[in-house]
């Protein structure tokens, strides 16, 4: 069995390269991360000023720590990266194959809160197709770091491409930042939107076809 370092020296160049880790970065076991968060953010709360023997804020920072270990940045661990099945195209199905609207719910690097949105995924099938909810799984574990919008976009791209052995794929997401609605300039209304094009991808009228399905 692959050890957690052995996963992290074959995987860092293809997975990771674009997202900022130290080399220690899982020198610590998971229950280890929990205990050193815990502590952290209880010393947080209690420099803001709330009173941490109240029931209902004692158990806060442990739930913090899990929650951002085990949840909200578990995509940060290759080991925790999906396996993801492919068939053989038996139906010899060869037009664009379109998941669209998978729900995005990640954070900012920048300030730590949601990115709340939607993506879309394509690709043309060749001797094999991915099993439908394995993309969903995919778009989970990159969505599941501190990101950019433009980094996530490209990280789940070159995830595809690894798993077809092709480039014939496209990645759109939309999303709201809450670090442009709940702070700063406070704008609920607008939204960000980035693209990937590959392959067949590439060509205008392939695009405007992706694009039809989806909107």
């Amino acid at each position: 069995m692959e050890s957690i370092q052995e996963i992290i020296n074959a995987d860092i160049e293809k997975e990771l390269i674009n997202t900022p880790l130290r080399e220690d970065a899982f020198e610590l076991s998971d229950s280890e991360k929990i205990e050193k968060i815990q502590y952290h953010f209880r010393k947080i709360m209690e420099t803001l000023g709330l009173d941490l023997t109240d029931d209902s804020l004692n158990g806060t920072p442990r739930r913090v720590a899990k929650m951002f270990v085990k949840e909200m940045f578990s995509g940060l661990n290759p080991k925790n990266k999906p396996s993801i099945s492919l068939f053989d195209n038996k139906y010899g199905y060869s037009k664009m194959l379109v998941e669209k609207d998978i729900t995005l719910y990640s954070n900012c690097e920048h300030h730590f809160v949601p990115i709340i949105g939607k993506v879309h995924v394509a690709y043309f099938p060749h001797e094999q197709v991915i099993g439908l909810s394995k993309m969903n799984r995919l778009v989970q574990y990159y969505a599941k770091r501190p990101q950019v919008q433009e980094r996530l976009t490209e990280q789940i791209a070159e995830g595809l491409k690894e798993i077809l052995q092709h480039d014939d794929v496209a990645v759109m997401i939309e999303a709201d930042h809450l670090c442009v609605a709940a702070r700063g300039i406070k704008d609920t209304n607008s939204k960000t939107v980035t693209v990937h094009y590959s392959g067949k991808f590439e060509g205008k009228s392939v695009q405007q076809e992706f694009l039809s399905y989806i909107h």
